[in-house]
């Protein structure tokens, strides 16, 4: 993996996190659509971290279940890989198979690592020249 997609696989982790602790301001009413959408708006990612994906169930429940990563590369050529955790001597999912690689919608399906606990982990996507990460939640 490059350098750059490095740089934003981090960058991508940190926006991340940081939109997870973004609420609703002060003072704002449920249910004003334009409150929420301000609320939940968001600028538009730098070139080389517009991957999206989903992993789908999440939050996970069980060690060994059999998940599902879907998405697009935002632009990027096609996917390459899928990572997920931050520590590759204890993975957060294995037996990571590419099922289809199309750059406008990918599929890839993963199982949960044997040896996981509860928490929250990153998954992330290379799409060469775009990549993306979204957080995996566990409720083992």
């Amino acid at each position: 993996m490059s350098k750059k997609v490095i740089t934003a696989i981090a960058g991508l982790s940190l926006t991340a996190g940081l939109l997870g602790l973004v609420g609703v301001p002060a003072g704002a009413q449920a249910g004003t659509a334009s409150q929420a959408t301000a609320a939940m708006a968001a600028p538009k990612p730098p070139k080389g971290a517009r991957a999206v994906l989903q992993v789908s169930p999440n939050p996970t429940t069980k060690r060994g279940q059999e998940v599902t990563i879907t998405g697009n590369c935002g632009g990027g050529k096609e996917l390459k890989a899928v990572l997920a955790g931050i520590n590759r001597a204890r993975p957060l999912l294995q037996n990571i198979r590419i099922i289809d690689d199309n750059p406008q919608g990918f599929v890839v399906k993963a199982t949960l690592a044997p040896t996981i606990g509860n928490g929250v982990g990153p998954v992330f996507v290379d799409c060469g020249d775009e990549a993306g990460v979204t957080l995996l939640v566990t409720h083992v």
